[in-house]
């Protein structure tokens, strides 16, 4: 049985691949002290995960429709469901 050939494991990372240390990055940066945090970060970090939902969230909600309404609006291309949420508040008059 062949034996599978390994990559060899380097631990070694190139010192011209790291970013430049300046004074701003110092001084937006995370300061902790023993997991305590001291001073918290400076414009530098987001938030994972997906925004915050505005004023006038949308709900979702689950509606049985003809087939041929559903085909035709697809059929339009991408933002179909943008589309006919735009023709139903037309028609709502909202």
């Amino acid at each position: 049985m062949p034996m599978r050939r390994r990559w060899p494991v380097s631990d070694w990372i190139d010192p011209d691949d790291a970013p430049m240390l300046t004074a701003d990055f110092f001084a937006r940066a995370e300061i902790r002290e023993n997991g305590r945090l001291i001073r918290p970060a400076n414009g530098t970090l987001t938030r994972p995960g997906r925004p915050p939902v505005g004023d006038a969230p949308k709900q979702q909600v689950s509606l049985r429709l003809d087939r041929e309404v559903v085909a035709w609006f697809r059929a339009q291309g991408a933002g179909w469901q943008t589309r006919m949420n735009e023709a139903l508040r037309q028609k709502a008059g909202l």
